[in-house]
């Protein structure tokens, strides 16, 4: 005997986007008054100007329902046909129930006889990509047919606003794609990792439970190894770099994202640069900043993106994936 299954579907492709953020915007003369710092200093070392900062009430799961339903609308899906939610965060408030439930609830998410698989990960800042690796995984093996994959964060409510190493950097917000089955192959396999001898290079641990991070250790990666875990994900894709159109990484800093633009021959293509006016905002940061550019028009439809992330854990993820096609 053995097992007898639907087959495969054959792809995945992006429906739907969205994003949410705090009302509160933090700019950097704010935080001239709260520490020993400067604007130009600010800017110098980031390229960060302004930040979104949450609210008491304003938490990781109010950010993640706002941005999952604006990417269901965005996608046209019917909320009862939503099988799988993935959420990346680090932030969450709650341990259980878990923030994929939340959003399932609030959102009416799956059929009334059987609500949708709801999964929370943390990889920190390469979050996003693992959680649409998994989704992408579980469309293409029939396990699901549509999934809202979420981003987001709340770091503001972990930081601590004495450190300027940190304090200028965090953010908060959220990032959401809708993705479903598609007759060919529009999102490529995921390549991720880690990288055990850097787990301690970001933390948010006791006593204190504050962000912190050893920020040479990880622009010395940023700079020294993103490149060639990229190119991988472009390989794997069947695809060469200069098929690539639309550069989404971590935006973990300015000075970051332009020498990887740069290495990886990508500055004559479209690059975000959300972190100068949205900060880091961890897993939330690619999929908020793809989809602010992808509602502001910055972004063409129907070509491949390199997304990629990295941080805390040690990890690092990504894929291509095909922008929507216009509707």
């Amino acid at each position: 005997m053995k097992l007898s299954f639907p087959a495969p579907n054959a792809g995945t492709e992006i429906l739907g986007l969205g994003h949410a953020q705090p009302e509160r915007i933090m700019d950097n003369h704010e935080l001239e008054g709260m520490m020993e710092t400067s604007d130009e200093w600010i800017r110098q070392r980031t390229g960060i100007v302004t930040r979104h900062v949450a609210s008491e009430e304003e938490t990781v799961a109010h950010l993640a329902i706002s941005a999952a339903r604006m990417a269901l609308e965005d996608s046209g899906v019917p909320a009862s046909s939503i099988d799988l939610v993935i959420i990346a965060t680090t932030t969450a408030a709650e341990r259980s129930p878990n923030t994929a439930g939340r959003v399932a609830q609030a959102l009416g998410l799956g059929s009334p006889e059987r609500g949708p698989g709801i999964i929370d990960i943390n990889t920190a800042c390469s979050g996003f990509e693992y959680a649409l690796g998994l989704a992408d995984q579980s469309i293409r093996s029939g396990t699901a047919r549509h999934a809202i994959v979420i981003g987001a964060e709340t770091l503001s409510k972990v930081t601590d606003w004495t450190d300027r190493s940190t304090a200028v950097l965090t953010a908060d917000g959220a990032g959401a794609m809708v993705i479903g089955v598609s007759d060919e192959p529009r999102i490529g396999p995921v390549v991720w990792g880690s990288k055990g001898e850097l787990a301690d290079a970001v933390l948010i641990a006791p006593p204190t439970n504050k962000f912190w991070q050893n920020g040479r250790e990880v622009l010395r990666w940023a700079l020294k190894d993103a490149e060639r875990h990229a190119r991988a994900a472009v390989a794997q894709a069947g695809l060469e770099m200069s098929d690539i159109e639309v550069l989404v990484t971590h935006q973990a800093n300015l000075r970051i994202i332009e020498p990887m633009a740069q290495a990886l021959g990508l500055t004559d293509k479209v690059v975000v640069t959300d972190v100068i006016e949205s900060g880091n905002t961890s897993a939330a940061s690619v999929p908020l900043g793809y989809s602010k550019w992808w509602h502001a028009g910055k972004i063409p439809s129907d070509v491949p993106a390199l997304l990629f992330g990295f941080g805390g854990g040690f990890t690092f993820a990504g894929m291509v994936a095909m922008t929507p096609r216009k509707k």
